[in-house]
């Protein structure tokens, strides 16, 4: 939870931000990034390796397998892996891979039962992941010993009602790996949303290149003049970094807003508030990147992460979700789709992420041109930036080629809990520069 004190220094310093005429002092100056991070194979075999297979990524909702047997595979980022409510109540991931001759234990894509069995020879398992049952057992070694076959676990860990997985058994929990997200995501009730709405679509362009658009406001008086621009101020917009490549974008509505324009959105007819959201959620946009794949605005009405899933060098699968307070009788609400009888799950996305993702196949065509040789970032962009500091740190820097690399300019001294713009404002305070909240 963020403390009164917090929310009234974080308002004045977007009120800061819409009053500089340049970018913070010592703010450092972002060399272009390699356009080759958005068109090279090399690279983007280093992301799935070092990237996807090594961060905590979001996997599911509990309503997904929402009782003690209940099972859903998973395979958006590379092996296929299965999920399971298990009967002792823990939710676990395995690879969906049978210890006998490597055929996938579960072939539906959800189900439910007591035990899991491979269909190719009903080697069976438990919930847990434990070999119980060998056919004619009596033709293996007599030694052979089944209490180290059992399935391959991956990481699981939950942040509420929600499911995240990481094929790195090494790596840190996912508690620390969210570090102060933690705390500020305590009042957006993770352990009591719903999931009330999954879909997906596929896109014709890089990962990052469809992500990118989500972490900036930069584009949004000129993409979004009617959607989005009457909700939020490109000028007072506050970012934060956080570490382990995670990051956050706070910034109130255009003073000439009119309320009436944006209150289907501030209360959606028969949506319940999460009453524990604090004012910078109630008041103000606030998106956050969950690093590598999450972009989503909390709120004081929903949970709706957009996820990004590469599912080749130049296509990626963007997966829409929402989630809320039980709704009752209510429909399920669904933020980012809309009804859609022509489309082969019934819908279709949203007007605000259709104009996000217009440009994307065009943009990867333009991208694999000559003309497109590096990237110059403002400071409004410095998020992505950062990011991308945060993809070849992942990847191990000395990993990533000379000329692909990013300089790591962005130092500690920008990264939560440091940031230079607080001396700043307390400075053009002293001096009198006047910074209304």
């Amino acid at each position: 939870m963020i403390s009164d004190a917090e929310v009234r220094r974080l308002k004045a310093l977007m009120e800061w931000e819409g009053q500089r005429s340049a970018p913070p002092d010592g703010f450092p100056r972002l060399p272009d990034m390699p356009a080759a991070r958005y068109t090279s194979p090399e690279y983007f075999a280093l992301e799935q390796e070092h990237i996807f297979r090594k961060s905590w990524l979001f996997a599911g909702h509990i309503d997904e397998i929402p009782e003690p047997g209940c099972y859903m595979r998973w395979h958006n980022a590379g092996d296929p892996i299965v999920i399971v409510h298990g009967m002792d109540g823990v939710v676990r991931a395995f690879y969906n891979t049978c210890r006998h001759r490597g055929a996938p234990v579960v072939t539906e894509e959800r189900g439910k039962s007591s035990r899991l069995m491979c269909g190719y020879h009903n080697w069976t398992y438990k919930t847990d992941g434990t070999l119980v049952g060998v056919p004619e057992r009596q033709d293996f070694p007599a030694d052979f010993d089944m209490s180290c076959r059992g399935l391959i676990p991956v990481r699981c860990e939950m942040l509420g009602n929600a499911i995240f997985v990481n094929f790195d058994q090494n790596a840190m929990p996912l508690t620390e790996w969210l570090g102060p997200l933690m705390n500020e995501w305590d009042e957006f009730a993770f352990d009591r949303i719903r999931l009330a709405a999954r879909h997906s679509f596929e896109l014709n362009c890089n990962w990052k290149v469809a992500m990118e658009a989500n972490m900036e406001v930069y584009h949004v008086p000129f993409i979004h003049p009617t959607t989005v621009a009457p909700l939020v101020d490109s000028k007072r917009n506050y970012n934060t970094i956080y570490p382990n490549g995670h990051a956050r974008m706070l910034a109130p509505a255009p003073e000439q807003t009119d309320r009436e324009h944006v209150r289907a959105i501030d209360s959606p007819p028969g949506w319940k508030q999460i009453e524990s959201v604090g004012e910078l959620g109630r008041t103000c946009t606030q998106s956050y990147t969950l690093f590598p794949n999450w972009v989503s605005p909390l709120s004081n009405y929903f949970v709706p992460p957009l996820v990004f899933w590469p599912t080749g060098l130049n296509t990626t699968r963007l997966e829409l979700v929402t989630m809320a307070l039980d709704w009752g009788d209510e429909p399920a609400p669904d933020l980012w789709t809309v009804p859609d009888d022509t489309k082969p799950n019934g819908r279709d996305m949203s007007p605000i992420i259709l104009e996000d993702t217009q440009f994307g196949e065009a943009i990867q065509k333009s991208m694999q041109s000559a003309a497109f040789r590096s990237i110059p970032l403002s400071y409004q962009e410095a998020r992505i930036y950062s990011f991308h500091q945060s993809c070849d740190r992942m990847i191990g820097i000395d990993n990533v080629p000379q000329d692909l690399r990013v300089e790591q300019v962005i130092g500690e001294e920008w990264i939560w809990p440091n940031d230079p713009r607080r001396a700043q404002l307390d400075a053009d305070a002293a001096e009198g520069t006047p910074t209304s909240v």
